[in-house]
């Protein structure tokens, strides 16, 4: 299989992740703003929504069932956080298995999924490569289900936006999932990490991500009007810049649809510019994060 020459381009030459970003219109696919847009870089835990997507996939045409237990191997149990915490041959059901990875983003559980659907972590990694391709997912590759890092694992904001859409329109009901703001698993209440459920106007999902590599990412969804919009962010310096800039995305996006039904013709430029969007960042020396050695934990 071919795949992109060049995921070290993720980096600055400082070692920092480069910024990048999509607004896509979900109902026409149409973009309404791009920046590196089809540049590689590091998804962290964005991934986990293609483990989802595959597991729904599996759901849908029986080869899944909701109250299947899923076993903690060994490989499973090692991975680094964030995590549920389950020793080896514990188990829990795929239901739950889909909140936890949902909410808390927990690497094991993903990896314990993976196993389950794909047989090994490395198979289901090839099943989620191929259902990237099948998608339109151009840059693409996975080799793991969690998005812990990986120099042979990348994507761009553009086939992010792609595979966000792809789970809200194919697997409608499921999707709910990403809204829950909450997920409680025995005793535990776990937090969802995307901080915008509540808190934005018309947003229902979708994931957040962190690691070293990737710097903070964000897919995330918002209806209003009867209007669908995706907005991606990756490489950003801080959860708090990464959320403030998917909102300006979001914000500026439904404005300028509300400009083109009014019959004006908008300047996104002009409307980023307007919310507090900083343009062409990718083009300026990338900002030091915090060195935080883990997936959706302390960083978030």
């Amino acid at each position: 299989m071919a795949v992109p020459s060049a995921p070290v381009a993720a980096a600055s030459p400082l070692g920092m992740p480069r910024f990048a970003a999509v607004l896509m219109d979900a109902d026409t696919n149409e973009i309404l703003f791009a920046e590196q847009a089809t540049a590689i870089r590091h998804p962290a835990s964005i991934t986990k929504v293609m483990t989802l997507y595959l597991a729904f996939d599996a759901l849908d045409a029986g080869r899944l069932r909701l109250d299947d237990r899923i076993v903690m191997s060994s490989r499973a149990v090692s991975q680094r956080p964030s995590k549920l915490g389950l020793g080896v041959g514990q188990s829990l059901s795929v239901a739950d298995a889909i909140g936890v990875i949902a909410v808390k983003s927990a690497n094991d559980v993903a990896v314990a999924l993976a196993e389950k659907i794909g047989g090994t972590e490395d198979g289901f990694a090839r099943m989620m490569t191929a259902k990237a391709r099948q998608l339109g997912m151009r840059q693409t590759v996975f080799s793991n289900a969690s998005g812990l890092p990986n120099p042979a694992h990348f994507t761009s904001a553009q086939d992010i936006a792609i595979l966000s859409a792809a789970m809200i329109r194919n697997h409608p009901s499921r999707y709910r999932v990403f809204s829950d703001q909450i997920f409680s698993y025995g005793k535990l209440r776990m937090a969802n990490h995307n901080k915008l459920l509540g808190n934005v106007p018309g947003v229902d999902g979708i994931k957040t991500g962190f690691t070293n590599d990737s710097g903070f990412t964000l897919t995330a969804s918002a209806v209003r009007g009867g209007r669908r919009l995706i907005a991606v962010v990756m490489g950003s310096p801080s959860g708090w810049q990464r959320d403030r800039d998917v909102t300006s995305l979001l914000n500026a996006g439904f404005t300028a649809l509300d400009i083109r039904r009014g019959g004006g013709a908008e300047d996104m430029p002009a409307l980023l510019a307007s919310s507090g969007f900083a343009l062409n960042r990718s083009l300026r020396s990338a900002p030091r994060i915090a060195a935080v050695d883990v997936e959706e934990g302390d960083g978030e």
